[in-house]
Order: C-alpha cells, then sequence, then structure tokens
C-alpha cells in the first residue's frame, strides 16, 4: 500500500462508508466531509450510482481520498480504478481480488473476522485489514485476542459494521487499530435527505472525538 493512503488513513482515524443512491449529490455529500475537515471518503459499490458518484468526486475533488468498497471481484477493481478510485475495501478476503488488486497497482483493505483470515493476508502480505463486521464479529474482546499472536507482525484493522460513536473510543484505544469506518455520520438517509450540515456536524464531533484518544 502507499505510504500517502495508508498515512492519511492513520492521521484522520476515520474512514466514512457511505452509500449513495445518486451520483448528482456526491459532490455535496464530498464538501460536507470537507467541511467538517474530513478528506477521505469510501463509497460502496452496492448502488448502480457508485461509479459515477466516485469518477465525480475524484475529478471535481482532488483534496478528498477517494475509495471504493464492496469490491467483490476482479472486475469491480478495473471498475472502481476506471472511476477514478484511490483505494479498495472488501467485506471479506478473496484472493482472486486481492490478486486482481495487486495487478492494477490498487492500494487494497480486505476484511478478515477469523484469526485464519488473518493468516491468509499476511501469507499475501496485506497488513492493513478491515475487521468486518466488527461488532456482530465479537468487536474490540477479539480484536484484544488477536493482538496477541499477532502483534508482533505489524498487522493493523480498520473495524467496520457497528462501530458509532459510543463505541468509536473502545476501537481506537486498542494498539491494533489505527481507523474505523463508520456509516452513522453520513447514512444514507442523511446523504437522501440533503442534510449536508447535520452530516458536517456528525462528522466533526466523530473528528473531535477521535483525538482525544491516546494509544
Amino acid at each position: 500500500m502507499r505510504e500517502s493512503t495508508a498515512k492519511k488513513i492513520r492521521s484522520f482515524r476515520l474512514v466514512p462508508v457511505a452509500v449513495i443512491e445518486d451520483a448528482g449529490v456526491a459532490l455535496d455529500l464530498a464538501d460536507a466531509l470537507l467541511a467538517a475537515g474530513l478528506p477521505i471518503i469510501e463509497v460502496t459499490f452496492r448502488t448502480a450510482a457508485a461509479v459515477e458518484a466516485i469518477a465525480r468526486i475524484a475529478k471535481h475533488r482532488p483534496a478528498m481520498l477517494v475509495g471504493a468498497g464492496t469490491l467483490l471481484s476482479g472486475h469491480s477493481v478495473q471498475r472502481a480504478l476506471a472511476a477514478g478510485a484511490q483505494f479498495g475495501v472488501a467485506p471479506g478476503l478473496n484472493e482472486r481480488t486481492v490478486e486482481a488488486a495487486a495487478k492494477a497497482g490498487m492500494d487494497f483493505i480486505p476484511g478478515i473476522a477469523t484469526p485464519s483470515e488473518v493468516e491468509i493476508a499476511l501469507e499475501l502480505n496485506l497488513k492493513l485489514l478491515k475487521f468486518f463486521p466488527a461488532e456482530q464479529a465479537g468487536g474490540v474482546n477479539l480484536l484484544k485476542a488477536l493482538e496477541g499472536p499477532y502483534g508482533q507482525t505489524g498487522v493493523q484493522f480498520i473495524p467496520t459494521g457497528g462501530v458509532n460513536i459510543r463505541n468509536l473510543k473502545d476501537y481506537l484505544g486498542l494498539k491494533s487499530v489505527v481507523a474505523v469506518g463508520g456509516s452513522w455520520f453520513v447514512d444514507k438517509k442523511l446523504v437522501a435527505a440533503g442534510a449536508w450540515a447535520t452530516i458536517t456536524r456528525l462528522t466533526q464531533e466523530a473528528l473531535e472525538l477521535t483525538q482525544t484518544v491516546e494509544k
């Protein structure tokens, strides 16, 4: 992974996971995040508008680090790259998708939920991993357990799934956690309603909270 990508994620410690149904609001959402001081967004490949949304943000908001989420195949990796995505994220660990991303030169963060998957990722030379679904898979306690045998490898996690303003600090307090992924501050209902001021406020609150956590 390029150091510039990893450095930005580690610096802000917060990755907004956005579901965009209408590409026409993509720039408004990016602007709401930028207004809060967060130049990162992960647009999930769960909607027909995702590719166009990524393309618009990548072209018109160059200050944003734009990622594509829910990449489930080599084809989706290619589509995300063509749209301008700078990194990719997956909910699981599909070796073919990982290989496709590596071949294409895309920074890629696969998802894991078990020790075996961590070991497969390490075999593939991947050390920044999405922990998903975080709360359902065991949450903070499971990550603490994983730090024991794998801490010396340098593996790091971005917990996503059930992370919110109430448990954010618990996750960020772990040595192995560099950032959290969340959708509560970019909820698709807020996006659909055009509640940009609310999104900016919620993002600012989350960012402020991340700054209070010491490693």
